[in-house]
């Protein structure tokens, strides 16, 4: 086994890439060079076998967190192709191949499923989805970088090159964002910007965190990183499926129908690795529960369904799949409760709550969505006192309570020249 960090080489290469001198040693199934230091130099590891994953693993096992970031490739499938892993701990970091012939993933597998270490990503949902499907459960506990920085006054939903300008002042090469992550072998530029997605997230999820504990706000991002650990969000059973559809009528045999049609498309691609839509869109199955065809000439005059689909060899299931939901909606029809229709909520009060939450995040310098959506905002509008987020915890402390009396008259907002002030009456 050949050791991390190990001298054992065949041939060294200087090569140029953007302002940085990387220095290429081949050693077989690990590719090492000089690490990132003064002089600009950079330091890349390949990973392409099982023993030097284990050796890479036993180094990076010794932080308490992780950062993981993946390349893969979904355009034309179901399920993710991962194409490239990169983990990093404090001053460690590797890349590994997943397509390398004969490796075995065990031993990272491992590694990111231990419940002792944090793994920290940016946008975490689809690298948990990644290895959820490899691990078999959600690897928590999770820091999502882009969740933090909510937290820290850097805005909703930053992109991860955004983060790295502002917060470690780095820059991001994105030119090899969107290359062909599958053919092998993959280039010194491919490599030195997937390095990097990893090098950088571990400095920012240092800063990010050091911020948010001497503010006392890691509470303030809890609910979020449990949202993202529920394994719901990851099952993919086609039973739960038209949970993703949005539900236009609430009669028995529509519901039956969108359900049992979108259970139907989720097993087909799955079981063709093909991506949903290229299966049957989202329109079509609305269109379907709306009309309600029954026969294959039926479906062949649907607006949404594509031309020549009930003669394909998809059509028979689909036909099945709809006269199946309607011989007996009360078997497949999921239990959903209408919303009540209390009417739309008071414009200029909603309005006013929108100043107030803007001016509340201003002050806190948090982002406003982190706080509340435009739902919460709605209800707090038209309810007495909702059951949301915004008044509960922290968040009803920071917004929640000024939104109640700003309701009730005891509270008002003035213009002046530094911003909007919030009066008590």
């Amino acid at each position: 086994m050949l050791e991390p960090g190990g001298q054992a080489h065949v041939a060294d290469k200087l090569v140029n890439i953007g302002h940085s001198l990387i220095l290429i040693r081949f050693l077989g199934p690990i590719r090492e060079t000089t690490d990132l230091n003064d002089d600009g130099a950079a330091e890349i590891r390949l990973i392409t076998d099982t023993a030097a994953l284990e050796a890479a693993c036993e180094r990076l096992g010794q932080d308490d967190f992780l950062a993981v970031d993946t390349e893969f490739h979904r355009e034309t499938t179901y399920w993710p192709q991962v194409c490239l892993i990169q983990v990093a701990s404090s001053d460690y970091d590797v890349l590994v191949d997943p397509l390398a012939n004969g490796i075995d993933l065990a031993p990272l597998n491992t590694l990111i499923a231990d419940p002792s270490r944090t793994k920290v990503f940016h946008a975490a949902r689809q690298d948990l989805e990644i290895f959820t499907r490899l691990i078999g459960h959600v690897p928590g506990p999770v820091f999502d970088t882009q969740i933090a920085a909510m937290a820290c006054g850097l805005g909703d939903s930053i992109s991860y090159e955004n983060l790295v300008s502002r917060v470690v002042k780095g820059s991001v090469d994105k030119s090899s964002q969107f290359t062909d992550w599958v053919r092998r072998p993959l280039t010194e530029k491919q490599l030195t910007y997937a390095r990097g997605d990893v090098v950088y997230l571990r400095k920012i999820y240092k800063i990010l965190r050091t911020k948010l504990e001497t503010q006392n706000r890691l509470e303030w991002i809890a609910d979020e990183h449990d949202a993202l650990l529920d394994p719901d969000i990851y099952a993919f059973d086609p039973a739960t499926a038209w949970k993703r559809m949005k539900i236009r009528k609430y009669r028995s045999d529509y519901l039956a129908v969108l359900a049992n049609v979108s259970a139907w498309r989720e097993r087909v691609a799955q079981e063709t690795d093909k991506p949903r839509q290229r299966i049957l869109k989202d329109d079509a199955i609305q269109e379907i529960a709306q009309q309600k065809p029954r026969t294959l000439e039926a479906l062949e005059r649907m607006r949404a369904v594509q031309q020549g689909f009930g003669k394909s060899r998809h059509g028979a299931g689909l036909l099945q799949a709809i006269n199946e939901a309607l011989d007996a909606p009360e078997k497949y029809a999921p239990v959903v409760d209408e919303p009540e229709r209390s009417g739309p909520p008071p414009g200029a009060i909603v309005e006013l709550l929108k100043v107030l939450l803007k001016q509340v995040s201003d002050d806190a310098d948090v982002a406003t969505r982190l706080i509340a959506n435009a739902a919460d905002i709605e209800k707090l509008a038209r309810d007495k006192e909702p059951d949301i987020a915004a008044l509960k915890g922290w968040r009803r402390e920071l917004f929640g309570e000024k939104a109640l009396k700003l309701k009730a008259g005891k509270l008002a907002l003035a213009a002046s020249p530094k911003g909007v002030k919030i009066l008590d009456v």
